[in-house]
């Protein structure tokens, strides 16, 4: 028994070890197992919080430089605002297209639902048709083309991609290869296909693919930000924050905003800034400054000469953050230095008052020379006494845009919109029913045509070689070809006949219009043509015009309907009894159209006729410009930070071309202000002497060519210099060309002997380079033939009016040839002056002071003979010069002068464009002098209403 017992006892203890080793062992793999995994979670949370730990840099935008005039107002400056922007932080993959442009989308539908509008920076827009348009031409769509589709170079374009179409370029970028803008719509048989632009209205795939191409302007670089609205409300702010869920990579910035004082002034001296293009940093990549795509520039004007000093210098914030944004620790920060300031040379109070007077005297001719007729024959009259009817006031109203057409078709259209609408639209079937019997079966030859109809016919063909249809190819056009001579020529067939011959030859591109099947039948392809041409006039703003104007002129719709119209598009404004007057007839519509202009209500800016366009530029004897005016200016607020896209291409369409510099780009021949020059040029040459005189009779012969003085049948008589200036003798400046030309009659005509010494004097005057003006200048032209007509200002001479600024300056400071500048000083963020702007001299001019005497007396003579400056009280001396262009238009108006006469302080140089006669100018240039004097106050000069037009013709 005990030796049982003892065996039961040591199997209890070996069982009991065995239980105890056993429950050790569990415990030691249960610590292992915990301290295994302890490690691998660490090495976990190690290898997580090395992928979440992301080092981020930021760049932080500099402030630009305010720009001054010559006193300190302030012309451009910043401004803080809140705008809607996209960072690139979406993962790569088939959803990322999508997953952007649903976050694009939802941000722009709550920008808009907040009354913010979205940046349409982009060069394509909907025009009021409807439909696709590009907003440049020329070179930049080039440009813009070869951007969009990846090349570096112009030159690199396929013939099919320089020839792309605003909606063939929305296409390419829509497809599921760039932007996928677009839906997957899936078949019958159940397979997908991605179809682009499906889902989204026109409207809404442009403002995606304006987003998408500026991200990919960015390279699509992370946290690089692209903007989708400038200058937000708080609203849109709000609901931007409390979207932001559902709006992966959108946020809300704080940025600087570009803004200009009184833009319509100072809009082409300014310019304007925008984000840096391919071009732009190509230009900038000699910069002391780092840029890139995101960054904005000067892109014209002072902003864009000035931009090395405007521009201020980056700083830098390095931090590291989680993936929630949320920062860990800050590694370095550099703050950013704003731009220096620019003061220009410019006053801009005179600058403000002489832009204000041209315009004035604009209106001041235009009403002077409306008359109440349907017609006027100007081809019977001289240049000087065209007339203007009403019914081409009452259809520059539709013409230039005054009266918004598609509004009169619209639902909010009120009643005599509505009647000229519904007029409209009855006499536009009756045209297009025409124009397909013409097309289809009558194929009148184009001479035979009435003239309404040559114009519809002239227009279907340009349309179809427009750019934005593209139908008829320019490049496949042979221009030498019989039948195109007898179309564009000849005009001996039918509309009928040249479009069936340019598809015979393959000059027409089929694949623009949409064929409802392939045709083998030419016939029937030919009538899809007409289709589609129908169908685009029909829908054409362009074409609708050419409508209205013989609906004006048949009386189809009134000038009071049209006036009417003004009311109620709230074109021009009145008391009740002033409208219920025009409306019963006791106000007649030629009357009410007067006193709107007259009252600048309507101004020439609105109706572009001529003259609705002019430039001055005023210097003083330093060669400082104080002021360089061109009419009409344009808001340059809605360039800046980004283009307006919509706003530009409406202004490329004005009639009265307000982007175009008239102070520094419009060139035309100088007229007689060009015989000072031709003076100096017969004294210092020596072909005529002082005191010699020349006899006019009024008529001037050489070989068989017989030219005649502007005062023809009469004659001046015998002239020296002085009276041949004060008289402006065209006979006495003939002369002195054709003895230029045969070294005063002692050798055989030598035109280019002529010409190269006539050269040399205007080359002294500064005439043949440009001025040196920081902004757009075009190249002047001085003449290359007949030294004869180029002595009296004619031939081939074009000059701009501030290159006839400085010629005048030269002469008014006796021979100191000025390269001008506007800028007067760069100041930096201290307070210091680093850069000090003064006219250098270019030249200076060495003639004898009898010279200067006899040129000096004639422009005195001149200005004592203008009616403008009967007692004036301070004397003036200049020269007074009409540019002759066509028979079909009136002349241009020049004046140039400097004053006082006998200490030269100020000169003034002014071209009215189409402005009759000089005399126009030279009370222009009176008023300047005036106001520049204070002869008269700036209230009195600056009215507000219609400047009354010169009754002195000088046609010199």
């Amino acid at each position: 028994m005990f030796s049982d017992l003892k065996e039961w006892l040591k199997d209890a203890i070996f069982n009991r070890f065995t239980i105890l080793l056993a429950v050790y062992a569990v415990l030691i793999v249960v610590l292992v197992q915990r301290l295994f995994m302890m490690q691998i979670i660490k090495g976990q949370e190690y290898q997580n919080n090395f992928k979440l730990t992301i080092k981020k840099e930021t760049t932080l935008k500099s402030t630009r430089g305010n720009i001054y005039d010559r006193n300190g107002n302030l012309l451009a400056y910043n401004k803080l605002a809140y705008s809607v922007t996209i960072e690139d932080n979406f993962e790569s993959g088939k959803k990322k297209n999508a997953l952007i442009n649903d976050s694009i989308f939802r941000a722009i539908k709550i920008v808009e639902s907040c009354g913010d509008t979205v940046s349409n920076d982009f060069n394509i827009y909907i025009n009021d048709d409807g439909q696709y348009e590009f907003a440049v031409t020329g070179t930049r769509l080039t440009r813009f083309l070869a951007d969009i589709y990846g090349h570096k170079s112009m030159d690199d374009l396929t013939t099919d991609e320089r020839n792309s179409t605003p909606d063939e370029v929305i296409q390419y970028l829509a497809d599921n290869k760039r932007y996928g803008i677009g839906h997957t719509v899936i078949d019958p048989e159940g397979n997908g296909s991605f179809v682009p632009l499906d889902g989204y209205t026109k409207e809404e795939a442009l403002q995606i693919v304006t987003v998408r191409y500026q991200l990919s302007t960015n390279s699509y670089q992370k946290y690089l930000s692209t903007v989708i609205a400038d200058d937000v409300n708080e609203e849109t702010v709000a609901a931007i924050k409390e979207n932001s869920d559902i709006l992966q990579g959108v946020g809300i910035e704080v940025n600087t905003l570009r803004q200009y004082n009184d833009p319509y002034y100072f809009a082409h001296i300014i310019g304007y800034t925008g984000y840096a293009s391919t071009e732009d940093l190509a230009e900038l990549a000699d910069s002391s400054h780092d840029y890139n795509a995101a960054d904005m520039v000067g892109k014209s004007g002072i902003e864009k000469s000035m931009e090395e000093y405007l521009q201020g210098t980056k700083g830098k914030d390095a931090i590291y953050v989680d993936n929630m944004g949320k920062i860990i620790e800050s590694i370095s920060h550099v703050d950013p230095a704003a731009g220096n300031d620019v003061y220009l040379s410019i006053d801009s109070d005179l600058q403000k008052a002489v832009y204000n007077m041209l315009e004035q005297k604009l209106a001041g001719i235009l009403v002077s020379k409306i008359l109440n007729v349907k017609t006027y024959n100007n081809d019977v009259v001289k240049s000087s006494l065209m007339m203007i009817p009403i019914d081409d006031v009452y259809y520059a109203l539709i013409n230039n845009n005054v009266i918004d057409i598609e509004h009169m078709g619209g639902d909010n259209a009120a009643t005599y919109e509505r009647q000229v609408n519904d007029a409209f639209i009855a006499r536009q079937a009756q045209v297009l029913s025409s124009l397909r019997d013409e097309l289809l079966v009558t194929a009148t030859p184009y001479k035979e045509l009435p003239e309404d109809m040559k114009i519809y016919e002239s227009y279907i063909v340009s349309r179809l070689m427009s750019q934005s249809v593209g139908v008829l190819v320019s490049d496949r056009i042979d221009r030498e070809d019989a039948t195109f001579i007898n179309w564009t020529i000849n005009e001996t067939i039918s509309l009928n006949e040249y479009l069936h011959y340019c598809l015979a030859n393959n000059w027409i591109d089929v694949t623009k219009f949409h064929l409802d099947k392939q045709y083998s039948d030419s016939e029937e392809v030919y009538r899809q043509l007409v289709d589609y041409i129908l169908n685009d006039l029909s829908q054409n703003e362009g074409f609708a015009k050419k409508i209205y104007k013989y609906m004006i002129a048949d009386d189809n719709i009134s000038g009071r309907q049209l006036c009417m119209i003004l009311y109620e598009q709230k074109v021009v404004t009145g008391t009740a009894q002033d409208r219920a007057m025009l409306e019963s007839g006791a106000k007649t519509s030629y009357d009410f159209i007067i006193n709107k202009i007259a009252n600048l209500e309507i101004t020439p800016a609105m109706l572009a006729l001529d003259p609705c366009s002019g430039s001055c530029v005023v210097s003083n004897s330093s060669g400082e410009l104080l002021a360089l005016v061109t009419y009409p200016g344009y808001d340059n607020n809605r360039f800046a930070n980004s283009i307006d896209s919509e706003y530009y291409a409406a202004l490329l369409g004005d009639l009265a071309s307000p982007l175009y510099n008239n102070a520094t780009q419009q060139m035309t021949a100088p007229g007689s202000t060009f015989k000072p020059c031709s003076a100096a040029c017969a004294l210092e040459e020596g072909v005529v002497n002082t005191g010699e005189t020349i006899r006019c009779e009024g008529i001037f012969e050489y070989f068989d060519v017989e030219k005649q003085c502007w005062v023809y049948p009469g004659g001046h008589g015998a002239l020296d210099v002085i009276g041949a200036i004060g008289n402006s003798c065209n006979v006495f400046f003939y002369e002195v060309g054709y003895r230029l030309a045969t070294n005063t009659h002692t050798a055989n005509y030598d035109e280019e002997r002529g010409l190269n010494r006539l050269r040399k004097y205007a080359d002294l005057f500064g005439l043949t380079t440009k001025t040196g003006i920081e902004m757009e200048e075009n190249e002047p032209k001085f003449s290359d033939e007949l030294p004869v007509d180029s002595a009296i200002g004619q031939g081939s001479h074009n000059y701009t009016t501030v290159g006839l600024s400085r010629y005048v300056t030269t002469i008014a400071t006796r021979g100191t040839c000025y390269k001008y500048t506007l800028l007067s000083k760069v100041v930096d963020q201290n307070g210091s002056v680093i850069v000090t702007g003064s006219p250098d001299i270019q030249n200076s001019v060495l003639f004898a002071e009898s010279t200067w005497d006899q040129i000096y007396r004639g422009m005195r003579m001149v200005v004592e003979k203008a009616s403008a400056f009967r007692g004036f009280p301070i004397a003036v001396a200049g020269k007074t010069g009409t540019a002759q262009t066509s028979k079909s238009r009136t002349n241009h108006a020049v004046f140039i002068g400097f004053a006082p006469y006998d200490d030269p302080e100020i000169t003034v140089a002014t071209r009215i464009a189409y402005g009759y006669t000089s005399a126009n100018a030279a009370q222009l240039s009176k008023d300047v002098l005036s106001y520049y004097f204070q002869v008269e106050s700036a209230e009195e000069l600056v009215n507000g209403v219609a400047d009354e037009a010169s009754d002195e013709i000088i046609e010199d």
